[in-house]
């Protein structure tokens, strides 16, 4: 009998929002579009570190992008320190331990309430080639400051006995690592930003696209925006953080106005198996193989990349990834390829990605996956992907009161804390603790 797959998008429960009874003409400092991790970590920076008044606005609800998709790894063992992401990530990952002692402090267990777990990551690889590229990572890794260090096959065996990399094989291992369950972190976050919807500083608008800028003949600024039910204006910014949807939003939304303005954000698609309560193999860390990393940096020509169209023939990659979250399920990845906006599932991939997982785990080659049809979901989601590999976070030149925080693509978990941070100080005039420079929307989008 063929394998049922089942798409997951988990839907937060139902909220009852500042738009949900009739419409509205409202006023905040800072209006944000998008409701993704992005954007509510950004709301949550404006919430806990100044004293302005923040609306959260989103075409669906929180966590049914990319988010909610993810793997929810906070790893750097396959970040180079010398990229431009490196300092970004590096103080994010800072805040996000900070933020698991806060939780802690509070009394509440970080592992309940955000998925939390330090497992500590294992980069692999299997041969002779790759296990000295390793060697040198972890020589970089450790300079950079991480605790990091190589496991030889026999030292990785002891590690991860289901695991198998052949004798010339090892791994890059930073104990340190951790990990959590995107759709726990987010309910967390926006359950705390609605305590300060009491003291009219908090406003949530799902379900509720936006349609149309406000702007006044006499400013050159924006003035806020038109959704679908409602006139949200701001005072301060208007930050757009909508996920691989804002190079198209922008475009429509900018499109009668005589600022030249392109954000060649393009989706880019990724599946993730899950098998709930499994238990025919255990693993003590999170796993990623090399090649990973070669096809999370696989460069699209940018003069083919004006449309999503131009780069949908890219061949498909699917490389080993794999966890076990906090309640024993096993999250195996992961695919890339650009299909445009399509979040079908496709069962070829699944299969694909069953069969790269069981040539590093050899027990996954004696079960069969249409064996676990009623213990498997599957993730789908759409990465917010830059030709250059990087994020876009700034304010638009022509626009200043406009900011723009899209284009993490796989890392918007992990870079979030320290995007919040960047896009506040910038609308509150602070001095950055990350250099914001590599991220300007200047000679990349306009």
């Amino acid at each position: 009998m063929a394998s049922v797959t089942l798409q997951i998008h988990v839907r937060p429960r139902p909220v009852i929002t500042a738009s949900s009874s009739s419409s509205s003409t409202r006023t905040f400092d800072v209006v944000i579009i998008g409701a993704g991790i992005i954007g509510l970590t950004i709301a949550r920076q404006f919430l806990i570190g100044s004293d302005l008044s923040v609306a959260v606005v989103d075409k669906d609800v929180p966590c049914s992008g990319a988010t909610g998709a993810g793997q929810g790894y906070l790893w750097m063992v396959h970040k180079e320190p010398e990229s431009d992401t490196w300092d970004l990530t590096m103080r994010s990952h800072e805040l996000w331990e900070m933020f698991a002692e806060s939780v802690r402090a509070q009394g509440l267990d970080p592992m309940q309430e955000l998925g939390w777990k330090q497992t500590g990551s294992l980069l692999v690889g299997r041969t002779a080639e790759e296990a000295a590229m390793l060697k040198t990572k972890v020589k970089k890794l450790s300079e950079a400051g991480l605790r990091a260090e190589y496991l030889t096959s026999h030292d990785l065996r002891l590690e991860e006995p289901a695991l198998e990399v052949g004798e010339h094989g090892g791994a890059a291992f930073l104990p340190d690592d951790c990990q959590l369950d995107a759709q726990r972190a987010v309910a967390f976050i926006q359950k705390a930003n609605r305590h300060f919807a009491s003291k009219g500083r908090y406003a949530e608008f799902f379900h509720d696209p936006v349609t149309s800028l406000l702007r006044s003949d006499s400013s050159s600024e924006v003035d806020g925006v038109q959704t679908s039910k409602n006139k949200l204006y701001s005072k301060k910014a208007l930050i757009v953080a909508a996920g691989c949807w804002s190079g198209s939003l922008i475009h429509d939304l900018f499109r009668e106005s005589n600022i030249l303005l392109n954000v060649p954000v393009k989706p880019r698609k990724g599946h993730l198996v899950v098998l709930e309560n499994f238990s025919c193999l255990r693993l003590n860390h999170g796993l990623m193989e090399m090649g990973y990393v070669d096809h999370l940096h696989d460069a699209v020509d940018c003069k083919s990349s004006d449309s999503v169209e131009a780069v949908e023939g890219l061949t498909l990659s699917v490389s080993m990834t794999a966890t076990m979250d906090t309640v024993g399920n096993l999250v195996l990845g992961s695919s890339r390829q650009f299909t445009g906006y399509s979040t079908k599932v496709d069962e070829s991939i699944i299969n694909n990605i069953w069969k790269r997982a069981g040539e590093f785990f050899p027990k996954l080659k004696e079960l069969c996956l249409e064996d676990f049809t009623l213990d498997r979901k599957v993730r789908v989601g759409l990465r917010p992907y830059m030709p250059d590999g990087k994020p876009v976070i700034g304010p638009v030149p022509a626009l200043m009161n406009v900011i723009i925080a899209t284009g993490h693509e796989g890392g918007g978990l992990s870079m979030a804390l320290s995007t919040a941070e960047m896009v506040a100080d910038m609308v509150l005039g602070n001095p950055g603790i990350v250099d914001s420079a590599a991220f300007a929307v200047q000679g990349r989008c306009c």
